[in-house]
């Protein structure tokens, strides 16, 4: 079972990725390009070209978990669009993203106390 918790670090590279890519080639794009160890049990999250899909890589200390998703219809709503190559998100920005939404537009409440590490 993957748990996605509120502290975890969830990292959404801004460019597009060639979605032929398997484990070891996403795990490639966070060594080399999001400068990132895919061990680290960060999520690390790609878009394709298209914007039709997400695939979403993890590390659970046994072995890595990719998965994808892929819009039945339609494109992605919203992505970062910026010079760097990764963003940071949080476990609730992530959610909205994941069903197709921009998250700078939903209002969500501050975390009371901020953990070590969590965006603010």
């Amino acid at each position: 079972m993957i748990q996605i918790t509120p502290h975890m670090k969830i990292f959404l590279a801004t460019k597009a990725v060639d979605f032929r890519k398997g484990i070891d080639g996403l795990a490639s794009v966070c060594r080399g390009i999001l400068n990132q160890d895919p061990f680290s049990g960060y999520l690390f999250i790609f878009r394709n070209c298209n914007n039709t899909s997400i695939k979403i890589l993890f590390y659970d200390g046994q072995g890595f978990w990719l998965f994808l998703k892929r819009l039945s219809k339609g494109k992605l709503k919203w992505w970062p669009q910026n010079e760097k190559e990764v963003e940071t998100i949080a476990v609730n920005q992530l959610q909205v993203l994941l069903w197709n939404g921009d998250f700078r537009q939903v209002e969500s409440p501050v975390l009371w106390r901020p953990l070590p590490g969590q965006m603010e």
